[in-house]
């Protein structure tokens, strides 16, 4: 019979690999150094090849070691999603889901989906957690996330998507800039240059390039916000135009500003609003209800409060 890891020993790989310390690893599993160093011996032994690197000042992994490590993640991850299952049959819409969102969603998506999930699903719990995309991502690859809300396009490979709805982006500008004049607000070259961005990391930065098709445009990093927020009082302030996804503008975002919104000509440039999760995740059941639950209270109500304009309004 071929040789099987133990999954102690890819524990023990795994640990190594993110301390670089065979001290620090070791503590990390709760065993002696001895023992971490002996389970690696006989990881190496038994696969054929050399997985660690080591003398008196460094510890590196091999470059077969690495390959051997991301098969060791998945593997270990997908043990996890097992035994949650077997925790969670015949209890479902009862876990403990959770759930991270990106900046340019949370605010807008969740007051009005979370309390329709509390009243579908009242044993279902739901911890939260804010975060760019490719730090979501990083958690639910590392099982400190079950599902990431997130905006497409998104290099997604190997993860468990479902698309909910399209987001698209209005022209955000003071009232009377030249942008917004005319029945359709197309975004030119010259225009484009004006374009106000969130800072790298940020998938909407990235989204907002796409949709004026000048992925190459150098903007002025000393000119990137921090969140949408800043962003507008940036717009306001007379520094240039901003793109927004819709479920930003139809919120209370504009309100009491001195600012315009008006929805891009056909076709629209747009995100799709997606869940995500492991592909071995063991809350399938709660992933499909949420995905249900996001679409039928949030989708709706964007195609419901379909406008051409949104005005500025003051107390």
């Amino acid at each position: 019979m071929a040789y099987l890891p133990s999954l102690k020993q890819l524990t023990y790989l795994v640990a190594l690999a993110k301390e670089l310390n065979f001290t620090r690893a070791a503590e990390a599993c709760f065993v002696g150094q001895s023992t971490l160093s002996a389970g690696l011996k006989e990881l190496e032994d038994g696969l054929g090849i050399q997985l660690v690197e080591r003398d008196r000042q460094s510890v590196s992994i091999t470059p077969a070691g690495t390959e051997v490590l991301e098969r060791a993640k998945t593997i270990l991850t997908a043990s996890e999603d097992l035994v949650e299952y077997a925790s969670a049959s015949g209890k479902p819409m009862t876990a403990t889901i959770r759930l991270g969102v990106i900046p340019t969603i949370a605010p807008f998506l969740l007051p009005s989906v979370l309390p329709e999930v509390r009243e579908r699903f009242p044993s279902l719990k739901i911890t939260l957690r804010e975060d760019l995309t490719a730090n979501l991502l990083s958690r639910i690859a590392d099982h400190k996330l079950d599902f990431a809300l997130i905006a497409l396009p998104y290099d997604v490979d190997g993860l468990l998507v479902e698309e909910l709805f399209d987001d698209g982006f209005w022209l955000v500008a003071k009232e009377g800039d030249p942008a917004l004049k005319g029945k359709e607000v197309t975004l030119p070259a010259k225009m484009a240059e004006r374009l106000l961005l969130l800072e790298e990391g940020h998938c909407l930065r990235e989204h907002s390039l796409q949709a004026c098709r000048k992925v190459d445009i150098r903007k002025d990093e000393s000119m990137e916000a921090t969140s949408l927020l800043t962003l507008l009082q940036m717009v306001e302030s007379g520094l240039g135009i901003a793109l927004l996804p819709e479920m930003a503008v139809k919120s209370s975002l504009l309100k009491n500003t001195d600012l315009l919104a008006k929805e891009l000509s056909a076709p629209v440039p747009k995100r799709v609003i997606a869940l995500v999760a492991r592909s071995s995740t063991a809350h399938l059941a709660e992933f499909t209800a949420l995905s249900n639950c996001i679409r039928d209270q949030f989708g709706v109500h964007l195609e419901k409060s379909k406008t051409t304009e949104i005005k500025p309004s003051r107390l």
